[in-house]
Formats: C-alpha cells, structure tokens, sequence
C-alpha cells in the first residue's frame, strides 16, 4: 500500500505544482485598444494604397463596381473592406468615432478632415499614413499621398477622427 499512496502522493504534488505554476507558461492577454486601432490603422493604410492608380474621381459618387468615388465615398470604402462602417459624407464622418485632440495626436489609420471650398466647413477627407502625411482621393489626382504639414494641405486641416 505504501508504494500506491507514495505515487498518489507525488501524482498528487505534480499535478497542484502545474496548476499553481506560472512556469513555461503565458496566459493570453488582452490587447489594449490602441493596439487594436494600430493594427486596423495601418490594414486600412495598406489597403487604400492599394488603389493608388486605380481610382477615379467624382464627386457625390459611390461606385466600387468601377472604382469611381468622392473623397469620403473612397474612405467609406476602405474602412468597409477591413470591416468596419462609417457614413458617407465628409462631414458625416467627423460625427462618429472620437476626436484627435491636435495633430501631435493623430494615429496612423485616424480620419483627417480638411475645409476645401468654404472656410471652417468640412468637404474632404483622407486617412493618416503616419510621419505627417495622409492618403486621399482627390479631383486633381485620384489617390495620392500628401502631407499635412506643408503645401496646399496644410492651411486647410480642420480636425481628425479615430474611429
């Protein structure tokens, strides 16, 4: 009996030392939000990359069949092609997610949102790439890289949306 009760016992010991050890193991974790929105923030940069050259534009046109959209129509888009809703418009969009309080703020995938025709009115918007510069579909060029800091943009940023 003793040689049963001693492999009980170790079999015993064993077992409480794997389940009370944190040893070779990790648990999962959790990410953090801004993990989540980094990950999202650069799928939804890469993919609108993707349609440099491929896009045309019209304004108050939502076509993806064609590949013909506004500037918030092609946003619209790309946020749906990595699952994720937002409205039409411009300045529907500064109307969901939350506000970047300044521009030393922005992450890389936030709507940046800029006054074109009518001062301090929002009617374009593009999507931050990171290191000053953003992606948008423009009238000019289709889908361009441009920075927020100098030239033409920079005078006519109003605010940002993380979404």
């Amino acid at each position: 009996m003793s040689y049963i009760l001693k492999k009980l016992v170790v079999a015993t010991s064993v077992a409480l030392t794997l389940l009370f050890s944190t040893a070779g193991l990790t648990m999962p974790t959790t990410a953090s939000a801004t993990e989540i929105y980094a990950t999202n923030g650069h799928k939804f940069v890469n993919t609108a990359k993707s349609y440099i050259g491929r896009v045309t534009y019209r304004f108050g046109t939502r076509d993806p069949q064609h590949l013909t959209f506004d500037c918030s129509a092609f946003t619209q888009f790309v946020f749906k092609q990595n699952g994720i809703s937002i409205p039409w418009g411009s300045s529907a969009q500064t109307q969901f997610g939350s506000r970047v309080p300044d521009k030393a703020h922005l992450a890389i995938g936030d709507l940046v949102m800029f006054s074109v025709n009518k001062p301090g009115h929002i009617d374009h918007v593009g999507i931050y790439i990171g290191n000053g510069q953003f992606i948008s579909n423009t009238k000019s060029s289709g889908v361009v890289i441009s920075s927020l800091n100098t030239g033409y943009w920079s005078t006519r940023y109003i605010t940002a949306r993380h979404y």
